[in-house]
């Protein structure tokens, strides 16, 4: 009765270590329950059946765990439940479409290096060329690259 006793808390360990490490990753209930049962196991073993029997236990139940992590792991059961599809969309940059170099607006929002300018009407993120740039400063287009609109401040008279 001892020995299925042990049997059956290493079994449960091994389950729910597995489900812990592959189905519900991080610290969770499983992963503490299955800890749990595999220390009473080997402490079953050791109080119940004598250090012999422990040390059988104990070296028992880590080569079932590691043979079971790695039977696990070469099994095709990881290939179905992976991720294999690769993301191909990128985020639409509609704004270089809008302007062309040389345009002239207004800063809509202060350009950190970072803003919002508006181009007759049409508001776009731009990248300023010139270093920090307060709202309502009117800038030119000089550059689009990669879909960034760099702009400078805008020397001309209105």
């Amino acid at each position: 009765m001892d020995i299925l006793i042990i049997t059956g808390l290493i079994v449960i360990a091994i389950i729910l270590l597995l489900v812990e490490l592959f189905i519900i990753p991080g610290i969770s209930l499983a992963g503490i329950l299955g800890g749990v049962s595999l220390i009473l196991a080997n402490y079953y073993a050791f109080v119940h059946l004598g250090n012999a029997a422990g040390y059988i236990t104990l070296g028992i139940s880590a080569i079932t765990c590691l043979g079971s992590l790695i039977l696990f792991m070469r099994s095709k059961t990881l290939d179905r439940v992976a991720l294999k599809e690769n993301i191909r969309s990128t985020v639409g940059r509609n704004g270089d479409a809008k302007v062309a170099i040389g345009d002239k607006g207004t800063a809509t929002t202060r350009l950190a290096l970072i803003g919002y300018a508006d181009f007759n009407g049409q508001i776009v993120e731009v990248k300023s060329a010139d270093g920090f740039l307060n709202e309502k400063t009117r800038v030119t287009v000089v550059r689009i690259a990669d879909g960034v609109i760099l702009v400078e401040r805008d020397l001309s008279p209105s």
